[in-house]
């Protein structure tokens, strides 16, 4: 799988986690030099806090389009610091 942004594959792995429609993929498949960390968090009752980042291709920057469960609550470890995307990010296979 691929996530695309303004044509720039910002992650590619051949192995994500799909968990609730998004596909969650493995850190090391992600070009983290394309993401800034976010202020932005949220806290799910069943994964725990997630973190967030902006995702800067090309000068642009999506504001909070990337997140990521550092230590989700034990219901969620499988996941752990994989980072799904969204917010006009396009996953493709």
């Amino acid at each position: 799988m691929k996530a695309i942004w303004k044509n720039v594959i910002v992650a590619d792995s051949p192995s994500t986690i799909q968990l609730e429609g998004n596909h969650f993929f493995p850190r090391k498949s992600v070009k983290m030099a394309l993401l800034a960390p976010s202020e932005e968090r949220t806290c799910c009752p069943w994964k725990g806090e997630a973190i967030y980042f902006d995702v800067v291709v090309k000068g642009d920057r999506n504001p909070a389009a990337a997140w990521s469960f550092e230590k989700p609550r034990s219901a969620a470890e499988n996941i752990e610091k994989y980072i799904a995307f969204w917010k006009g990010i396009k996953i493709e296979p």
